[in-house]
């Protein structure tokens, strides 16, 4: 399980991308304050940060300089969105730069990126009784092999990724398809086929209006 660690001093906006990533399997720690953060920079090692530029004791800035003699890979996450001050931040060592007010997908997305591209991103995916191989690209459930099609392998794949969290259409279009729009009905039934092939008809959530969620783990289930 990947360890991220949060760094942002509006408790609102901490609490969201905290309980957006660990519904999303991440294992997430928070600091209010540069100097805080810091500290658990020293103590702790973690596989991504995502720091606000403005917060109290040291800035963004300054805990980056802490954290790429490390290589742990950085993305901040602030109101800055000049075109100067995106430049700055990248230019200083940041490995991506989002802008608030930001989606929750977007957000989730760029983690995985750049998890994925620093070689930090979790290559086996497990929910329920499967087990995803995202380098040997397989699927197995109960250890036995389930033949899914690419496309229902890379739907699978976003949904195990981004457990708990509301996947938009438009969202699963582009990652699957490659923004190619296919007939409207062939999310539903890339969808339907999964549900069948791993009997899992209430565990891929419905959500009206917005696309499909992949259930979290509930604390009645073993």
């Amino acid at each position: 399980m990947n360890r991220i660690l949060i760094v942002e001093d509006e408790e609102t906006i901490s609490g969201l991308i905290r309980s957006s990533l660990r519904r999303a399997g991440y294992d997430c720690t928070v600091a209010s304050d540069g100097v805080t953060a810091a500290d658990l920079i020293a103590e702790h090692d973690f596989d991504l940060a995502l720091l606000d530029i403005m917060l109290p004791g040291l800035d963004g800035y300054e805990l980056l300089e802490y954290l790429r003699p490390l290589g742990v890979p950085v993305i901040f996450i602030t109101a800055k969105g000049t075109t100067r001050d995106r430049v700055r931040g990248l230019q200083l060592g940041a490995d991506d730069y989002i802008v608030k007010p930001f989606e929750i997908e977007e957000l989730l997305a760029r983690v995985e990126a750049v998890l994925r591209r620093s070689g930090r991103g979790g290559q086996t995916l497990t929910a329920f009784d499967v087990t995803l191989d995202c380098v040997a690209r397989q699927v197995t459930q109960n250890g036995r092999p389930v033949d899914l099609t690419p496309r229902e392998f890379a739907l699978l794949e976003q949904l195990m990724r981004n457990r708990g969290a509301a996947l938009y259409r438009d969202v699963l279009y582009e990652r699957v398809w490659g923004g190619e729009l296919p007939d409207s009905r062939t999310l539903d039934l890339h969808i339907q086929r999964l549900r069948k092939k791993l009997n899992w008809s209430d565990k891929i959530e419905t959500v009206y209006r917005v696309g499909y969620r992949l259930r979290a783990e509930r604390k009645e289930e073993p």
